[in-house]
């Protein structure tokens, strides 16, 4: 789960990083005094959505001007025409895709003078199972640009869950980054309190770009992005309730109602798997033949027949599917509740596209014996590889 910037920095002031005093503004007309209430002379107005990129983005709407989602304002007045602009227009950054992502609400700070910018993040590293630290002199770039050009300015480290972070964690980043005098226990402290805030909250990821060097001499952190265990957010009813679903994918969203895995892609071929690894495979085998998955999705070991139809009705409303792929080796979830919950959706929402089904395991002849007894025109498939070429052949003729 991810959050809005201002919310990050809500709870980096909680645990007392250190960040500069903003207002979220989610009228125009508000944007006035909300910069009032900040020391100003300068002020930064920025597009709240949950995405990176937004000061190199642009706005869909001509209207909006070409500023990018992260502008500058000297009056009061500037700073509520910029709230304007932006407001409910749609940004679009490398992250967002063409798409963008209509900005509802903006967030206005007090502007700092910047001598450098450098880069942090936290995250868990999947290999190691530990948090770790990474840190860059280039802030307020791509990372992964950063990486692919100059991996020597990056260092990455985990930390021994056994002996948490310490205060030697925190020198190490520092004197990477070419850190000095005040700031270098300045750093220590940070490091310490982002780590605290990162495990008190089980968070997967916290960016830090850019962490700057103010012209007073001080660190500060100037742009905050998190990501937080979806599966761990039940323990946290305040991280709960910074959720925003308009940021998030509507077909996602409906299947997390039924604790189905979805994630949406870019591809014309719907997918129905249970299992992860099957999926995977799935997903991977619709590549090799020529054709693009249009998303991941696995209906468990335990989906029942409400599930199964739920999940092909989610599939069925991405106008990008072009064709559907139902995956299933019956283990616990048994091949007959999956077929007729394929015949329930599409006596329900119809069938526009080709389908091919490929039963295996569980209850499979009742399975089929329900799809080839029902009036659903299903292309059937012997294997994996069958199915595959099948639905690639039907959506791509």
């Amino acid at each position: 789960m991810n959050i809005h910037e201002y919310q990050a920095k809500g709870l980096l002031r909680g645990y007392g990083a250190p960040v500069s005093d903003g207002r979220v503004v989610l009228r125009a007309e508000e944007a006035k005094t909300a910069a009032g209430g900040l020391d100003g002379p300068l002020w930064v107005v920025k597009a709240q959505i949950h995405a990176g990129g937004r000061g190199k983005g642009s706005f869909k709407e001509a209207d909006a001007g070409d500023k990018g989602g992260v502008r500058l304002a000297k009056s009061l007045g500037e700073a509520e025409a910029e709230a304007k602009a932006m407001l409910g227009r749609t940004l679009v950054t490398h992250q967002t895709g063409p798409v963008g992502k209509r900005v509802n609400c903006v967030y206005i700070e007090d502007g700092s003078g910047i001598e450098r910018e450098l880069y942090l993040a936290l995250l868990v590293d999947r290999g190691s199972s530990r948090i770790s630290f990474v840190c860059s002199t280039e802030g307020g770039m791509d990372i992964e640009q950063v990486a692919a050009d100059t991996p020597e300015k990056i260092l990455s480290f985990s930390v021994d869950p056994a002996t948490g972070y310490q205060g030697f964690h925190g020198r190490r980043i520092a004197f990477m980054l070419g850190l000095s005098g005040k700031q270098v226990k300045q750093c220590v402290r940070l490091m310490g309190t982002l780590y605290k805030l990162f495990v008190d909250k089980d968070m997967e990821m916290l960016e830090i770009n850019p962490l700057i060097v103010s012209d007073s001499g001080d660190l500060k952190c100037l742009d905050a992005k998190m990501g937080f265990d979806s599966n761990a957010v039940y323990r946290h009813p305040d991280i709960a309730e910074l959720r925003d679903v308009t940021e998030e994918d509507p077909k996602e969203l409906e299947a997390s109602k039924f604790d189905l895995n979805y994630i949406a892609l870019d591809g014309e071929i719907g997918c129905m798997v249970n299992g992860a690894g099957l999926a995977m495979a799935t997903m991977d085998i619709i590549k090799l033949y020529g054709a693009e998955p249009a998303n991941f999705l696995d209906v468990g070991g335990g989906a029942t027949k409400e599930k199964v139809t739920e999940a092909f009705k989610i599939i069925t409303s991405d106008p990008q599917v072009k064709g559907i792929l139902v995956n299933i080796f019956g283990g616990i979830m048994r091949c007959d509740v999956i077929a007729e919950g394929v015949v329930a959706a599409v006596k329900e929402v119809g069938l526009q596209v080709p389908l091919v089904v490929r039963l295996e395991g569980t209850n499979v002849e009742e399975g089929k014996a329900i799809l080839n007894n029902s009036d659903v025109d299903v292309i059937a498939a012997d294997n994996l590889k069958d199915g595959a070429q099948k639905i690639v052949k039907a959506v791509r003729g």
